[in-house]
């Protein structure tokens, strides 16, 4: 909310035309993406084809993109942190961003079991994944890895979001779940059950790959993953091989 939705659009839009910008690196989160998507223009976004970076809020961008311009982007470290991202991570978005990363590139974090699986990458923050249904922009996860993290929610919320999603059927076709960063997701008048109790409650009756501990989402070791993607999932061995990234390197 650094300005009024008009400038902010218009600012987007700028960049998005300007010759001279080959990507474009959010600065933070927050709040203010869902202001702002119903006036961007998707044909001229799908035109210039620009990498799009960012989490956390931005996650509402990142499904607008896909959903509507047809094109990948990157949920990853974005400025905010200054010096406080992880080097492995901030190297992979480099990578990624040159068209350079290695193929396959992988997370890993602790298996929970269903197997191994395979689909596009869609998700990001819990928050926004909600709020994205019944919108131009919400999710697809038909035959989708589910990739989801938030931050600062209270276990309770974490499930009315979760049984939102099931409400909506969006978890009823998944390919598998992948789940990041929740560790500020407490309660402390409220301790139990944590949030990781209740996402293991509701995803393990899916009967399908999951994984969860891995390391991205609000925290240092931020590691960037392609919005749209193809990949794998392996349950057992708690890891996730991305075998598409969303940049070409050019010729």
């Amino acid at each position: 909310m650094a300005g009024d939705d008009a400038r902010r659009v218009a600012e987007f839009m700028d960049l998005v035309e300007d010759d001279r910008v080959d990507g474009i690196v959010c600065a933070r989160g927050g709040y203010g993406c869902d202001r702002i998507i119903s006036s961007l223009d998707a044909e001229r976004v799908r035109a210039a084809a620009k990498p799009l970076v960012g989490y956390s809020d931005v996650t509402a961008l990142l499904l607008w993109q896909r959903r509507c311009a047809g094109l990948m982007g990157i949920h990853g470290p974005m400025l905010d942190r200054g010096g406080d991202v992880d080097p492995e991570a901030f190297a992979m978005l480099v990578a990624q961003l040159r068209g350079e990363a290695a193929q396959p590139s992988a997370m890993r974090g602790t298996g929970r079991g269903g197997g191994s699986a395979s689909g596009r990458l869609v998700g990001g923050s819990l928050t926004l994944v909600a709020a994205s249904l019944g919108t131009s922009w919400e999710i697809d996860t038909r035959g989708a890895i589910l990739l989801l993290e938030d931050v600062g929610e209270r276990p309770y919320r974490i499930d009315r979001m979760l049984q939102q999603l099931l409400g909506a059927g969006k978890l009823a076709r998944v390919a598998g779940v992948g789940i990041g960063d929740f560790s500020s997701c407490q309660d402390e008048r409220y301790p139990e059950p944590g949030a990781l109790d209740v996402i293991l409650e509701v995803m393990r009756r899916l009967g399908v790959p999951l994984v969860t501990g891995l390391p991205f989402g609000h925290v240092r070791a931020n590691f960037p993953w392609t919005v749209g993607g193809r990949a794998t999932i392996d349950g057992d061995a708690g890891e996730i091989r991305m075998t598409e990234q969303g940049v070409r390197k050019a010729a």
